[in-house]
């Protein structure tokens, strides 16, 4: 559980106001002029007064600019904790990963991403939570804390998703029962609206992908100065409102080639507008990337990012999340065919 609280106030903090309240009872008790009726006096008293009130409210504003810089500071600490950056190179694969939140107040997001090197191969969580804020970190934190144990604990990508599913559902029972205590009571299933999308990826030591998607945009695939969706499949239904089905075989999406790369992403990126309420062309901004010549996923990324805080005029609607993976391993003599190899990524319903 996380969770951001205030500092009380101390008896340094209390001075300043009980001062300036305490200039303005002698002035109103002590000093003759404000028993006086006249003009000028009138004048005099409330100018007094105004002076009190404009430092009183001064003196609360810089308090509360104060505790929030705090919470900044702390929802920026436990991000960075739960959305750690993955290491340059997994198993063979360059990588490079970043967020931009929608929440300027605590610059926190509900997004989230983790690339695991384990014996089953490099396994990729890429989610997008309801909301922002830091109401969606506790969820965010339940998530990631799951498939990092699942990621090397489960053999199948269908059992990686079933601990994910039972690891949202515990924390939406947890939250609604702090939330709304009711004697010790099961407070019901959560709601519909409680929902997270997900998609997982295994990449295989030869390249083989494979994937599991609920509701999440599916990863670009960029090869050479080709730039395509992995599939055009139709997912599975965001985690949350309705049951994972009873069989979740991962679906082979072909094969991550030598010096081919995989661009993962949540929503906001898509959809974020521009001042004219055109969408954010990402598809084409990757194909401008990669026009000239091969390119870092850490030269890819921060073209995006760069072009996307320009097309929303630098305030994004929604979060936005990034990972960038690029197959460095493989033989140097493979190159794609005209049509992906074993391409039958397909719905897992």
């Amino acid at each position: 559980m996380i969770r951001i609280k205030a500092r009380a106030p101390t008896a340094r903090g209390a001075v300043l106001p009980t001062a300036w309240g305490a200039a303005a009872v002698v002035y109103k008790f002590g000093c003759p002029l404000a028993e006086q009726d006249t003009f000028g006096a009138r004048v005099v008293t409330s100018a007094v007064f105004f002076a009190v009130g404009t430092g009183l409210i001064c003196h609360v504003r810089r308090g509360l600019l104060r505790e929030l810089r705090q919470a900044r500071r702390v929802a920026g600490a436990a991000q960075s904790v739960l959305l750690r950056p993955p290491p340059p190179r997994l198993d063979g694969l360059s990588a490079a990963a970043g967020q931009l939140s929608a929440d300027r107040g605590a610059s926190v997001g509900g997004d989230l991403y983790e690339a695991v090197v384990t014996e089953h191969g490099v396994r990729v969580v890429m989610g997008d939570v309801r909301g922002h804020g830091l109401g969606a970190l506790g969820t965010v934190a339940a998530l990631l804390g799951s498939f990092r144990e699942a990621a090397h604990d489960e053999a199948e990508l269908g059992q990686v998703l079933r601990r994910l599913e039972r690891a949202h559902a515990r924390h939406l029972r947890e939250r609604s029962r702090r939330d709304h205590p009711a004697g010790g009571r099961d407070p019901g299933p959560p709601v519909a609206e409680e929902f997270v999308t997900v998609l997982l990826l295994e990449i295989g030591r030869d390249g083989e992908l494979k994937a599991l998607n609920c509701g999440h945009p599916w990863p670009y695939l960029l090869s050479g100065a080709t730039v395509e969706p992995l599939t055009r499949a139709d997912p599975l239904p965001p985690l949350g409102p309705f049951p994972l089905p009873e069989q979740l075989p991962a679906q082979p999406c072909g094969r991550l080639l030598r010096h081919e790369s995989l661009v993962l992403f949540t929503d906001g990126a898509e959809d974020a507008r521009d001042a004219r309420g055109r969408f954010f062309p990402l598809a084409d901004v990757l194909r401008e990337a990669v026009h000239d010549h091969p390119v870092s996923p850490q030269t890819i990324l921060r073209r995006v990012f760069t072009a996307l805080l320009r097309h929303s005029t630098g305030r994004p609607a929604d979060d936005v999340a990034v990972l960038v993976l690029r197959n460095e391993r493989g033989r140097p003599g493979v190159s794609r065919p005209g049509a992906r190899e074993g391409d039958t990524c397909g719905s897992a319903a």
